[in-house]
C-alpha cells in the first residue's frame, strides 16, 4: 500500500471516525497526540489490506472508499455480505487476542485508510475512555451481525436440507428422507410399543405404459398417483416416492387391520384415477399393487420394508391390482 501522509497531516478528523464518535474535548488532545504520526495510506481496489493468517497487528480505519471481506469456501454464504465503509475499522480483533486474521479484506474500490499500530490502540484504550467505549460498542455490534447472518446461513442451510428431501417430480418425500426419518419412527413406535404400519404400492405394468405413452406421460402417471395417495392420508401419516414407479404409505400408530383398509380405499382409488382427459383418444388408467407390513417387536428398518416387498410381491403373483400382506 502506498503511504499518502501521516494522520496529522490529513484533511480528516478524528471527530468523523465512529472509534472517536462522542469523545470529550480533555481526551481529544490525548487522541490527536497518539495517532498524529500514523499513516494514513491508499489501498487500490482490489488490494489486499488484510490476509487471511496473516499475523499483522494494525487496525485500518476507512477514511475514505470501501473494503470488502473475500469470502472462503466455508463462509461463502455469511461473509460475501460484509462491507466497511467510511468511518469504520477493521482488525480490531486480532490486535486485542493476538490470533492470526480469519478473513482477506480488500479494498472494493481505491481506499484511504488510517493504519493505527496496536501499541498506539492500546494507548488509546489506556488513555481514553472514550475509545473504550467505542470499541466495546463496535465489537458487540460485529458480534450482533455476525450471530444474525449466522442465524440466516442456518435457515438456508435448513431450507436446502428440507429441499433435498423432497422429490422433484411428486412433491412426495424422497428416499434420502426415508433413511433418516423411518428408523426414528420405528424407534419411537418401539419405545412406546405403538403399532406402525407401511404400505409399498408398485405402478403395475409401468414399463408398458411407458412403451404405449411415452415417458412424459409415464411421469404423469406417477405424478396422478402420488397425489392419490397423498390426498387419502391424515395429517399424522406420510407418502414418499421410493423409486421409479414405487411409492411407500407410512402409518404411525396404526395396526395392520386399520393398514389394510387404507391400502384397499387407495387401490380402489387409484383404479378409478384418469392420466389425461383427452377425449379424443382413449383414456390410460393405472392400477398399482399393494404390499403391507406391520412392525413386530424383531424388526428395524430394513427387515421391515423387506416384509412390504415380499407382500407387495405376492400381489403380483396374485395378479395385481389388489393387495396383500
Amino acid at each position: 500500500m502506498e503511504q499518502l501522509s501521516t494522520f496529522a497531516h490529513s484533511v480528516y478528523k478524528a471527530t468523523n471516525l465512529h472509534l472517536f464518535d462522542d469523545i470529550h474535548e480533555n481526551e481529544l488532545d490525548i487522541i490527536y497526540k497518539i495517532i498524529g504520526d500514523c499513516a494514513v495510506v491508499l489501498a487500490r481496489a482490489g488490494q489486499a489490506v488484510i490476509t487471511a493468517q496473516s499475523n499483522s497487528v494494525n487496525l485500518y480505519i476507512v477514511l475514505q472508499g470501501e473494503l470488502t471481506v473475500i469470502p472462503d469456501d466455508s463462509t461463502v454464504n455469511t461473509m460475501s455480505s460484509i462491507q466497511f465503509l467510511q468511518g469504520e475499522c477493521v482488525g480490531e480483533l486480532s490486535v486485542l487476542d493476538e490470533e492470526n486474521h480469519q478473513h482477506t479484506v480488500c479494498a472494493a474500490v481505491d481506499t484511504e485508510l488510517l493504519v493505527i499500530e496496536a501499541t498506539n490502540l492500546w494507548r488509546l484504550i489506556d488513555e481514553s475512555n472514550g475509545v473504550a467505549r467505542n470499541l466495546l460498542r463496535l465489537l458487540s455490534f460485529r458480534i450482533r451481525t455476525t450471530n444474525a447472518l449466522l442465524r440466516r446461513k442456518q435457515k438456508v442451510g435448513e431450507f436446502y436440507r428440507q429441499l433435498s428431501m423432497i422429490d422433484g417430480l411428486t412433491g412426495l418425500n424422497n428416499r434420502a428422507w426415508l433413511n433418516c426419518q423411518l428408523p426414528h419412527l420405528i424407534q419411537s413406535a418401539h419405545a412406546t410399543k405403538s403399532p406402525l404400519s407401511i404400505i409399498m404400492a408398485d405402478l403395475d405394468h409401468f414399463k408398458n405404459f411407458n412403451d404405449m405413452y411415452g415417458h412424459l406421460l409415464g411421469d404423469d402417471a406417477i405424478q396422478t398417483a402420488a397425489k392419490v395417495l397423498n390426498s387419502a392420508l391424515r395429517p399424522a401419516d406420510f407418502a414418499v416416492r421410493y423409486g421409479g414407479e414405487e411409492l411407500m404409505v407410512i402409518l404411525p400408530d396404526t395396526p395392520l387391520l386399520s393398514c389394510h383398509l387404507v391400502a384397499e380405499r387407495l387401490c380402489l382409488k387409484l383404479r378409478r384415477s384418469r392420466v389425461f382427459s383427452d377425449k379424443q383418444i382413449q383414456l390410460p388408467h393405472i392400477t398399482a399393487s399393494f404390499g403391507l407390513a406391520t412392525l413386530n417387536p424383531s424388526q428395524d428398518f430394513h427387515s421391515l420394508i423387506a416384509a412390504a416387498d415380499e407382500a407387495l410381491y405376492r400381489a403380483k403373483r396374485a395378479g395385481r391390482n389388489r393387495v396383500s400382506y
